[in-house]
């Protein structure tokens, strides 16, 4: 499609109405996982947390039909359809399926282990109530490629996955790929568009000038361009026209005294969550904030992925460390126990409730935040349970759970462009719903406890996927 239509043309086409998947459409391997396959459901007795940032509403009623949501509302109001299947579920939350906007299909560890882990990664994001994702960089592109055409086909389970590129950089790039001219960032740009990516993801030592070339050309393509910066800075990044912005204040080299334009620092993250590099009373707080939110540009929260990196934090919950192979397991542990027990710590608490200090900040300045898990680091944060973990971060940070799920769910829907269909509980919609066991609103950890997971109405069973990929996350 981006081989032969326009930016305009592509734009009608994106808006289209997307075709639920149905439950003949899928294959036998992947109907194995599911456990709800009747084309009309009625959820009853639930409490709905609807996406939108609305209160939640208690004993409600959601009618699922061929794919869609056919009814919501409060019980005695909705007409249960005859013939339906009715799952009573009082003492339930239900919220919209969970749009993972920096979701990797590959996995990091101590060690240097990097693993292109598109099976794990695919059942463990369904399994935990993320229906879509965004990979935001890509360690095997081609590899995601294929894994999104089959899961499309049925043939495998997983989220609806938006492609990103490889990541491009400037210097020291590694396995990513670097541009040294503005035209090596066209070309690289026009090659992923051609192969099927719709978004750019520019890394730490990109230029400007090069930055600038790769986001024209995306846009001249139809395609869309964010970043995880240090040398082009959040505010430079606007003005050059991106359309997305990554991890918030831990990249943000506005705040780093020092800068030199064009150049990274490598202690960037320990610099400008300084307080005294950052804070509400900076100039460059405020600006950074109006800049992005004039232009209107989303941000992306990882901070599951960050707060790996700070002394007493990071996860050793049992179904994280079950996940994981043996040997990832014990890199894990002996690198989170280095960090925990270190004397001197570069990064502190109070660092890191400043970076979720300024999230907070500019969402409620009006700025569009969404959320990802990013599973890298040192592999504590896995995908699908960092998506989860997310949630209780952001509730720490001080958002009510109705902000916390819209940040994850439609907002999200909104960077990607597919609000028609997704991120919100509304009739009409996709029938995208995650069905959990308890009162979200009252237990945060209540978000790790998925009971049915529905993509296109059809309920995907937690336990079978997560069982699948047990001790082999680091492998597969």
């Amino acid at each position: 499609m981006l081989r032969t239509l326009g930016s305009c043309s592509l734009a009608l086409v994106l808006a289209a109405p997307v075709a639920a998947q149905r439950i003949d459409q899928l294959g036998d391997f992947t109907k194995r996982f599911v456990s709800v396959t009747e084309p009309v459901v009625a959820l009853t007795g639930v409490t709905v947390l609807d996406g939108t940032g609305a209160a939640a509403r208690r004993d409600q009623v959601i009618v699922l039909r061929e794919g869609r949501i056919a009814a919501v509302g409060a019980a005695g109001d909705v007409a249960i359809p005859a013939g339906a299947r009715v799952m009573p579920l009082a003492g339930h939350t239900v919220i919209p399926g969970i749009v993972g906007m920096h979701d990797h299909m590959f996995y990091t560890a101590p060690g240097g282990r990097r693993v292109a882990a598109t099976v794990s990664s695919t059942r463990l994001y369904l399994a935990s109530g993320v229906t879509t994702i965004r990979t935001t960089g890509s360690n095997a592109p081609y590899q995601d490629i294929n894994v999104k055409a089959q899961v499309d086909r049925g043939e495998v389970p997983g989220p609806r996955i938006h492609v990103t590129a490889p990541y491009v950089t400037g210097g020291g790039g590694g396995y990513m790929a670097e541009v040294h001219s503005p035209e090596q960032a066209r070309r690289f740009v026009a090659y992923w568009g051609e192969e099927g990516a719709t978004w750019v993801k520019a890394y730490t030592t990109i230029r400007g000038e090069d930055l600038k070339a790769a986001i024209e050309e995306a846009h001249r393509r139809g395609m869309k361009v964010t970043g995880h910066l240090c040398s082009v800075s959040f505010q430079e990044a606007v003005a050059l026209g991106i359309d997305n912005l990554e991890h918030g204040l831990f990249t943000a080299s506005d705040f780093d005294p020092g800068r030199v334009p064009d150049e990274c620092s490598g202690s960037l993250m320990a610099i400008s969550t300084r307080s005294e590099n950052a804070s509400p009373d900076t100039e460059a707080w405020r600006r950074t904030i109006e800049v992005m939110i004039r232009r209107g540009v989303p941000m992306t929260s990882t901070l599951a992925v960050y707060e790996m990196a700070f002394p007493g934090r990071g996860s050793r919950e049992p179904r994280m460390i079950e996940a994981m192979a043996p040997e990832v397991r014990e890199a894990y542990l002996a690198q989170r126990k280095v960090i925990d027990e270190n004397p001197n710590p570069v990064l502190t608490t109070a660092m890191l409730h400043n970076a979720m200090a300024f999230e907070k900040a500019f969402h409620d300045a009006g700025g569009l935040l969404a959320a990802g898990v990013d599973p890298t680091g040192i592999g504590g944060a896995l995908p699908g349970f960092g998506d989860q973990r997310n949630y209780e971060l952001l509730l720490e940070a001080g958002f009510t759970p109705a902000q916390v799920v819209r940040i994850m769910t439609l907002n999200g829907a909104r960077i990607l462009g597919i609000e028609q269909d997704l991120g919100t509980i509304e009739v009409g919609k996709l029938a995208d719903l995650v069905v959990l066991e308890g009162d979200l609103t009252a237990d945060g950890s209540v978000i790790q406890r998925t009971r049915v997971v529905f993509k296109d109405g059809v309920g995907y069973d937690p336990a079978p996927l997560i069982a699948s990929v047990k001790g082999r996350v680091g492998i597969i």
